[in-house]
Parts: C-alpha cells; structure tokens; sequence
C-alpha cells in the first residue's frame, strides 16, 4: 500500500537552487512513485512579496510504494538526506475530487470521522492567462485558512511555472468542512465557496485536484515547533 508524504526543509540560497533546479526525480529513486519539489510562500501573502518569488524553505509532496523506500532515500540519498533535516509527515490516502497527473491515486476511498484530525493538500497546473484572475479569487481563501483557528499548519508552494499547491492540518475533519462549505464561525465565511463557484464558472487550471489524507506520524521540526499532528483526536 503507497504512502504520502509531505517534507518542509529551510535549505542554504545554494541548496535551495540546486534542488529547485533539478528537483526529486522519480525515475532515478527506488520506490518514489512521483513526486513535487517546490518553494514555500506564505498563505494570503502580497502578490509581490519575497515568498510568492522564491524561498529558501523548500517543500517535497511524494507518494512511496511503501514507507521501506521512503525511509531508505532519507538515510542514503543526497537530496533525502538534506530534507530530513528539516519536518515532514506521513499521510494514508482518504479520498481525491478533480485529478492531476503523476501521482497514482488509489481508486478505493476511506472515511474519516467528524471529530478525527485531517490533511488536506490540493495541487493545481494553472493556465498561464488565468492566473491573476486565480490571485484575485484564491488570496482571500489563502488568508482564510491562514487565519482559522482550526489549523494546526497551512502553507502554499510553488513551482514555475505554472504549479500551485496548498497543504494544511486541521484539528478535526468538521473544521475544514465547515470551512469549506462557508459555515464556518469567520469574517467572511464564504470566500472559499464563493471561489469554488468561479472556477466552475470559468476553470483557472489545466488541472486540478484536491486530496484528503488520515495523518499517521510525523517527524523533526519546524519553526522551532513540533507535534503539528492534533493526536488529542485519536487518530486511528
């Protein structure tokens, strides 16, 4: 059975190019079904600001045949052993809406009760003239997941240059749902759906994808932090 997982590494200016430059590539790691390499920005942050350029806090999303290979390329492998340094999570697949290519999405979905911690992670290959039409719609949910007190960690990444990604644990499934379908207890409630509806209106992407995932371990720190993982709601 595959396993995700989700890497945060702050590399050195030289480091962080290189990876950027020629990142993870599946064909050349045993077990990596496919994998993501990108930049960290910070969610609802200013179109011009430093983070939405480029970052030296380098994100990883992968998929494993099994954690065996996962473990082996951080202990052997050059860039495996770089961003083990830094903090990264293992996710069990829940369920998918929309579809991306690369990964190997399992067709069999599970369920994850009200109360049980949560990870959403989406990935989405633009359409070079939508995008400022996308900043305007997608800024203000960016800030309203940055801002829910619901969340235990929320970023964006990117890759030029066309891939966006967000990534955020959440205390329980209900939060994000809430959330997600504009109940939540927020200024603004609805900028999510109201956004949902504008790219049905008019599609921002050439692809698009939104995957749900049951957190299972996590490993090391970030910002000086660690346990992102709610464990009070029992995982399992």
């Amino acid at each position: 059975m595959s396993v995700f997982s989700y890497h945060l590494v702050k590399l050195s200016l030289t480091s962080a190019l290189r990876m950027m430059a020629f990142p993870i590539n599946p064909k050349k790691i045993q077990g990596l079904i496919h994998a993501e390499t990108m930049s960290a920005m910070v969610l609802g942050s200013s179109i011009f600001s430093k983070s939405r350029i480029f970052n030296r806090e380098i994100v990883v999303f992968a998929q494993w045949e099994n954690e065996d290979y996962l473990n082996e390329f951080l202990q052997k492998h050059p860039y495996g052993r770089q961003i083990a340094k830094g903090w990264h999570i293992r996710l069990e697949f829940v369920r998918q809406w929309g579809k991306i290519s690369g990964f190997q999405i399992p067709t069999l979905v599970s369920e994850i009760a009200n109360e049980k911690a949560v990870v959403a992670v989406t990935i989405a290959r633009m359409k070079y003239s939508q995008i400022p039409r996308f900043l305007r719609w997608g800024r203000p949910v960016e800030k309203q997941v940055r801002d829910h007190n619901g969340t235990t960690l929320s970023l964006a990444s990117i890759r030029y240059p066309n891939i966006v990604s967000t990534f955020s644990i959440w205390k329980t499934q209900k939060e994000m749902t809430d959330m997600v379908h504009g109940h939540s207890m927020m200024p603004q409630p609805k900028r999510h759906i109201n956004a949902m509806k504008e790219r049905e209106r008019k599609d921002f992407h050439f692809e698009f994808t939104t995957l749900r995932f049951r957190p299972l371990t996590e490993y090391g720190e970030w910002n000086n932090k660690q346990n992102y993982i709610p464990y009070k709601t029992e995982l399992l």
